[in-house]
């Protein structure tokens, strides 16, 4: 297999993992006695762990200068995890598997990020089109354990999550060594994690992609419910939400050539500018043919902003850096932004119905003047 394959095979695997997971976790956790209350808890503590763990790894895979390790290692534990929903019943019991598995799961996504983009380095290959195999695996995921709960009730959905953690932490060791040499004066302890925070233009990143990404939090936590409330059936609903994970995909699997012509900054302002329309029109209607349209902009206030956000990282980050700063942009620029966010969507959603996409199309528009920061970082 080539590299590309490699590291694609390792995007789907853990993507049809995270499938399986994100639609039916919160399922799972009922099943295992908890009440509505006790859910949020749980979710919201695994979040707050996951903010914590992943610079922690991060930190980790560039101490040891073993970043692929690190990767197979936490697919693995991911994995293992997993299990102790089939055995844990009760409050107690669920939370500590839960927060275990979300220590399991920080690292993952920075560290594949990290070694895919030092793979580039070596031999270069379209990275978008290499994340498209996890978007992919992750409609594909979701389709497959709908028919697995529907057959086997939802504790059907654990062992699909734990096979594609497995097959993450197998595929990952198949990967050529790409570990980055150990190179002395990047730090030890807390000035290791600052390190990368004192290149100018990872901090401008970090801001852009917690305004731009960020936004996306009211969407996630109400975008079905407001549709329902407007009328919008299930069918419908679902295939909104395909709709935009297909422009994702469209745009990580052919747009290489835009992306190169464009470059991160015009990538960032895209991504800008394209949700201060997409969410300030899908405040104002819920005629179902504009939303298609506005639902096609997700390939550009995800997938833009990703690119952008990868495109930065590989020019700026020094590779003993390239760990600690994926985790700390996955953590500051993306976790962190859409939990707090997601905290002020319920009474914003209260209050406002779908009028609070008007706020999340404010953050868009503040990431503008960001975009312009991050450009002048990135000349200096």
């Amino acid at each position: 297999m080539s590299p590309a394959s490699r590291h694609a095979l390792v995007y789907a695997t853990q993507f049809f993992a995270f499938g399986v997971m994100l639609p039916f976790l919160p399922a799972v956790l009922a099943a295992r006695g908890l009440d509505a209350t006790e859910v949020g808890i749980v979710l919201a503590a695994g979040s707050a762990l996951r903010l914590l763990a992943g610079p922690m790894g991060g930190r980790l895979a560039d101490a040891l200068a073993a970043p692929r390790t690190v990767l197979a290692l936490s697919a693995a534990a991911a994995a293992l995890c997993g299990a102790g929903f089939l055995l844990a019943a009760g409050f107690v019991a669920v939370l500590l598997v839960h927060a275990l598995l979300s220590v399991a799961l920080a690292p993952i996504m920075p560290m594949t990020d990290a070694v895919t983009l030092a793979a580039i380095r070596r031999t270069p290959f379209d990275y978008g089109r290499v994340r498209a195999a996890g978007s992919v695996a992750f409609i594909a995921a979701s389709l497959l354990a709908g028919q697995a709960v529907a057959w086997l009730g939802v504790g059907g959905a654990v062992p699909l999550m734990m096979a594609g953690f497995l097959a993450t932490a197998g595929v990952a060791m198949l990967l050529p060594r790409a570990d980055a040499p150990r190179v002395s004066g990047t730090g030890q302890g807390l000035a290791g994690f600052i390190a990368p925070l004192r290149i100018p233009s990872l901090r401008w990143l970090i801001l852009v992609s917690a305004l731009v990404q960020g936004s996306h939090a009211f969407y996630y936590a109400f975008g079905t419910l407001h549709w329902q409330a407007a009328g919008l059936g299930a069918g419908l609903i679902g295939a909104l939400w395909a709709a935009g994970v297909l422009a994702e995909i469209a745009l990580f699997f052919w747009g290489r050539g835009v992306v190169a012509r464009l470059g991160p900054v015009r990538l960032s302002l895209i991504a800008a500018a394209s949700g201060v329309v997409r969410w300030a029109l899908t405040a104002v209607t819920t005629d179902p043919a504009t939303l298609f349209v506005l639902q096609i902009l997700h390939a550009a206030t995800f997938g833009a902003q990703h690119l952008a956000t990868m495109m930065v990282l590989s020019r700026v980050v020094p590779p003993a850096q390239a760990g600690t700063a994926q985790a700390l942009h996955a953590s500051l620029g993306g976790g962190l932004s859409i939990g707090l966010l997601t905290l002020f969507a319920g009474p914003l959603y209260g209050a406002f119905a779908g009028g609070g996409y008007w706020m999340m199309a404010a953050l868009c528009a503040a990431a503008v003047p960001a975009c312009f920061a991050l450009a002048r970082a990135l000349r200096r």
